[in-house]
């Protein structure tokens, strides 16, 4: 071997390893596997296999400590939400651009950096014109994962308002509109607590989340904290599946022991004198305590009702609940004895508004439930009533009342398995529970066993 081939080793073995050296590489986009420009010449299951797969940008860095070039974390981006190529390599190609800039500026992932937003930032003062061409990285909705472990670029707002309208569309109404208050109600209190909302979502850790729910705690009672966690666990839970963040880290927090929170049954004279006063003084609240009384519903449920729904010919009632499009619960004759004639009414029309039976109403249901919450508030101050006593009040005392009926003439398995399908409970254990819960089954006199 020519001691001049050794000695151009030697050479290339020391420049290859010196500080010349880049000490990244070229970003790169992997793209399920195919050759992105050959696309169009893909089949259908080709281009469909190569979607099926997670896009990301890729690079290495080198490492302080070896000296050797070490893969650093995928960046997907967000683009793994898009089902097409196009919207895929769009935004993958921003921020491979993006990432190159930042790298060639000197930004290192194994320093403690401050955030990629930051970094860019520092660069305004040296170059303002340049910084311009990176501004995407920073403005761009679709940037919102890490870098490296301890960068991120996707502001809290955005991230939360990205989560909020993806919920829109997956939740009921009220339930919607509830989830929105309390998440609203987190960022207000992380204003107070001076963290600003642009900030990288990162800075959001459980120890901070756990201070905010005991202060919910303090401020409430343990069964709000415990729907606030709910909340803000399906909020991050969207973002991870849309990996926004990694870990949805609320799921780890804790539940607390809540006391359950039910209305008194009514005694027999109670509820023979309210009805008594119902009938005569409101003849639309006395229908609608009816409604949910006899058919076991929510209030709520009730409200959702039209004309279209009831059907006196063959006894049926169709409700839209909250866990299903529509459920199907029969019409006692008691209640249809009660009925005013429908038949002539608007299909389409509610069955209860303020002022009569079948009409218009063109309010959210929150506020029709709360119209009539408030009309039954004024029957229970006339009757000296507690905030212990209200409508579920008389969900409780009837379906008390049915189990003590059935009970003179069944087994409690055969009572229970007839109720539940009155009452619409999942399984026979709820229904055992809520029975224990409403002190529906008591026991005989046992004052004989005590002598």
């Amino acid at each position: 071997m020519s001691s001049i081939f050794l000695l151009l080793q030697r050479v290339h073995e020391k420049v290859h390893d010196s500080a010349m050296e880049l000490n990244y590489s070229e970003p790169k986009i992997f793209t399920g596997g195919v050759d992105i420009n050959a696309w169009s010449k893909l089949s259908v299951r080709d281009k469909k296999e190569a979607l099926s797969k997670k896009w990301y940008v890729y690079y290495s860095y080198r490492n302080p400590k070896t000296g050797k070039l070490k893969r650093q974390v995928n960046i997907k981006a967000g683009a793994n939400f898009y089902k097409d190529k196009k919207s895929r390599y769009h935004i993958l190609s921003k921020l491979r651009e993006s990432l190159e800039y930042v790298l060639s500026k000197g930004f290192n992932p194994y320093e403690d950096n401050s955030s990629l937003a930051d970094f860019i930032e520092q660069l305004l003062s040296s170059d303002e014109k340049e910084i311009k061409k990176t501004k995407t990285i920073i403005d761009k909705p679709f940037l919102i994962e890490k870098i490296e472990t301890n960068v991120t670029i996707y502001p809290i707002e955005k991230a939360f308002h990205l989560a909020i309208q993806i919920k829109s569309k997956l939740q009921a109404e009220n339930s919607h509109a509830n989830f929105k208050s309390r998440i609203k109600r987190f960022l207000k209190w992380l204003k107070e607590e001076n963290i600003k909302l642009e900030n990288d979502i990162s800075i959001i850790t459980k120890k901070l989340v756990i201070q905010y729910l005991n202060s919910v705690l303090q401020t409430s009672s343990s069964r709000n904290r415990n729907n606030t966690r709910t909340d803000l666990s399906s909020l991050f839970q969207t973002l991870e599946d849309n990996e926004v963040i990694q870990d949805n880290f609320i799921k780890k927090i804790n539940v607390l022991k809540a006391r359950p929170e039910r209305n008194k049954t009514y005694t027999p004279t109670q509820e023979k004198e309210i009805f008594k006063y119902l009938k005569e003084h409101h003849a639309i609240l006395y229908l609608f305590v009816q409604f949910f009384s006899y058919n076991f519903l929510r209030p709520v449920e009730v409200c959702r009702l039209r004309i279209k729904d009831i059907d006196l010919k063959d006894k049926k009632i169709y409700v839209r609940a909250k866990n299903k499009a529509v459920k199907i619960k029969i019409v006692p004759d008691i209640l249809i004895d009660q009925l005013p004639d429908i038949s002539s009414l608007n299909k389409e029309d509610f069955l209860f508004t303020p002022n009569k039976i079948g009409g218009e109403w063109k309010t959210k249901e929150n506020n029709k439930r709360e119209f009539f919450t408030k009309q039954f508030k004024k029957v229970k101050d006339h009757f000296g009533l507690d905030k212990n006593y209200g409508l579920y009040s008389f969900r409780h005392t009837f379906i008390t009342k049915l189990y003590k009926e059935m009970a003179k003439t069944a087994n409690p398995l055969e009572v229970k398995s007839k109720l539940q399908l009155i009452t619409g409970h999942a399984t026979i254990e709820a229904l055992e529970l809520y029975l224990r819960d409403i002190d529906a089954v008591l026991p005989e006199d046992y004052s004989k066993l005590l002598k």
